[in-house]
């Protein structure tokens, strides 16, 4: 009788611990799944398997905004500007010579919609991370002196990457709506160039990387040896590092140590020396 009792009890006991741990089984999973679901990643640059737009900027030649006479001063103090002011039709400048190795693309000075460089070429000398076939080119010009920069960082002992080059008004249309939907407009503006706004639209810009960068984007680059390098060498090959640390406010980017512009070897030289932004040189 005591035995059979006993049984019981151990049953009864067994019984409850299997159904104690398949609760814990059941509320683990919920936690997994709602934390999966909370995570969210910034994008970076779309990995498209068919050539698709990404951020893109064309080549527009710099014009100068027109002369106006200035309004005569008014006694009564003007409201304050707002920090964040919005760019309005009047402050966008369409450019007419986008070809021009010098030009200037930002916020104001916009590329037209429907610019494509004709001269592109595609990445068949130097290593690349990416397979969308859009981003693996370059203008001719910008691509020889490309792989002269590769070949340089590698007799220096460094190696480096290409990851993203051209990209299409459209693709940069997409890229931007994609950054705008999960991080909001505010946070996009930082991070990426509104369509017509980016200087990849002109074939003339690359974003380069690093094994030591697990072949990723980030503004640790510039603390890498490849990173430094680039940094002091870049402008012997035409090439400047566009958003510079420091400069955020002038650019309207984040500091972008990976971002190379191409300009040719005598202006780049010249925009190096004089530790200006393109902004600020042609200003």
């Amino acid at each position: 009788m005591k035995r059979r009792k006993k049984n019981r009890i151990i049953i009864a006991i067994t019984f409850l611990l299997i159904v104690f741990l398949l609760a814990l089984k059941f509320v683990g999973n919920i936690k997994e799944d709602q934390t999966a679901k909370n995570e969210t990643t910034i994008p970076s640059e779309p990995e498209l398997e068919e050539p698709t737009s990404n951020e893109a900027e064309e080549p527009i030649e710099l014009e100068e905004p027109e002369e106006t006479e200035e309004d005569p001063i008014d006694e009564t103090p003007e409201d304050p500007e707002p920090e964040n002011p919005v760019e309005s039709p009047e402050q966008i400048i369409i450019i007419e010579k986008p070809d021009a190795i010098d030009v200037l693309v930002n916020r104001i000075y916009n590329l037209p919609s429907s610019y494509v460089p004709q001269d592109l070429v595609t990445l068949e000398d130097v290593p690349t991370v990416l397979l969308n076939p859009e981003v693996n080119q370059l203008r001719e010009v910008a691509y020889q002196a490309l792989k002269e920069l590769f070949k340089g960082a590698e007799e220096a002992g460094y190696y480096l990457y290409a990851r993203s080059g051209y990209r299409s008004y459209n693709t940069q249309s997409s890229l931007y709506s994609s950054y705008v939907n999960n991080h909001g407009q505010s946070a996009a503006d930082k991070y990426s160039a509104k369509p017509g706004q980016s200087e990849h639209q002109t074939g003339l810009a690359m974003d380069i990387t690093c094994e030591a960068m697990n072949y990723q984007l980030d503004t640790s680059f510039g603390d890498t040896e490849e990173g430094k390098w680039v940094a002091e060498n870049a402008h012997k090959y035409g090439f400047i590092i566009r958003y510079p640390k420091g400069k955020e406010d002038i650019t309207g980017y984040n500091y972008e140590p990976w971002h190379i512009r191409y300009l040719g070897k005598e202006l780049a030289r010249e925009v190096y020396e004089s530790g200006l932004t393109l902004e600020e040189y042609f200003q």
